[in-house]
């Protein structure tokens, strides 16, 4: 793969999306609840797996912080993306993708299988996630390249991070290089089960570390306890530079520097929400990296994520992401 300077380090749980369409009554019958991400051992995917074994299963690479390195990557933004993956043939299905999109490699293949996520997708466009991590549990800190690190513009991880204490550590330490070395730290919460599980080291990192934040109307509610997001928005325009939250048919809003700018929706018909978050904020970021300011990055990040939510699957083909660069960010 590519080895130049990256402009964007990202860190995270590379997976094999295996997308099924379901109905709700699915989700009753496996006892899963809707819309969130379930972390689950291999005997319990091959329940899932089982359960649906007549059903069309289509397979993506995929992971949340991948498909949005990879979109960056798409859009022309030098990125790189760490991660762990197993000696097998999703591990190569992975590699192979990730070179289509011109990503910077910080994979690593290790003993051990791919991660994989199984998203059942409901007829409102609605996923319910059910991950197996796989190899991406032993990703450490002697994984990250800390030269390559050391030469970036952005750091960015997702909340899925805090599943082991190995993950966890390697964040840590990247926070720590960043922080020695200037690089704007970007943080997307990633998941409402995320939040509150790790509710008050979430908000004491992003007060004390976090330059730019990413989060959806559920997840600022557990954040901050509360459903009145405006008041939400205010505060964290206190802690963070700058943050693009996500508000779904309402839009978005942009903070930046005290300033909330909203980002109006477009009229669009949502067949599978899946990726709309990662999208997001691969346009934002890519945005942020071309020299674009944060209103400007912000309406990148919902286009990208409107655009997504029309197609099945986490991630455009290469063609199609490299053609939205051109029309996205023309000066």
């Amino acid at each position: 793969m590519n080895q130049k300077i990256p402009l964007i380090y990202g860190i995270g749980n590379p997976l094999i999306d295996i997308a099924i369409s379901v109905e709700d009554k699915d989700l009753h019958a496996l006892n899963l609840e809707k819309g969130i991400m379930h972390l689950v051992d291999e005997k319990r995917q091959a329940e899932i797996v089982t359960y649906f074994k007549n059903q069309k299963q289509d397979y993506h690479p995929g992971g949340s912080a991948p498909n949005t390195i990879l979109a960056c990557a798409g859009l022309g933004v030098p990125a790189l993306i760490a991660g762990k993956i197993g000696k097998d043939t999703f591990g190569d299905i992975y590699v192979k993708q990730a070179e289509k999109y011109g990503v910077i490699s910080g994979l690593i293949q290790g003993n051990g299988p791919t991660g994989s996520s199984i998203i059942l997708v409901t007829p409102d466009g609605e996923r319910t996630m059910n991950t197996h991590l796989g190899m991406c549990r032993a990703f450490s800190e002697a994984d990250i390249n800390k030269e390559q690190l050391s030469q970036a513009k952005y750091l960015y991880f997702t909340g899925y991070m805090w599943d082991t204490d190995s993950q966890k550590s390697a964040i840590i330490s990247a926070i720590q290089i960043a922080k020695e070395e200037k690089i704007q730290i970007v943080f997307d919460v990633a998941d409402p089960f995320a939040v509150s599980r790790n509710r008050d080291e979430f908000i004491k990192m992003i007060q004390n570390d976090v330059d730019i934040v990413f989060a959806n109307q559920a997840e600022l509610e557990i954040l901050f306890d509360s459903d009145d997001y405006e008041n939400s928005s205010r505060q964290l325009s206190q802690w963070v530079r700058s943050a693009g939250l996500k508000l779904g048919k309402k839009g978005s809003l942009v903070l930046n520097k005290g300033k909330i700018d909203p980002i109006s929706p477009r009229l669009v018909n949502a067949k599978d929400s899946t990726g709309a978050g990662d999208m997001y904020a691969a346009g934002f970021l890519a945005g942020l990296s071309k020299g674009f300011d944060c209103s400007t990055a912000g309406k990148a990040g919902g286009f990208l994520a409107e655009e997504i939510i029309q197609k099945t699957g986490a991630q455009f083909e290469v063609d199609k992401i490299q053609a939205y660069a051109s029309s996205l960010f023309e000066s």
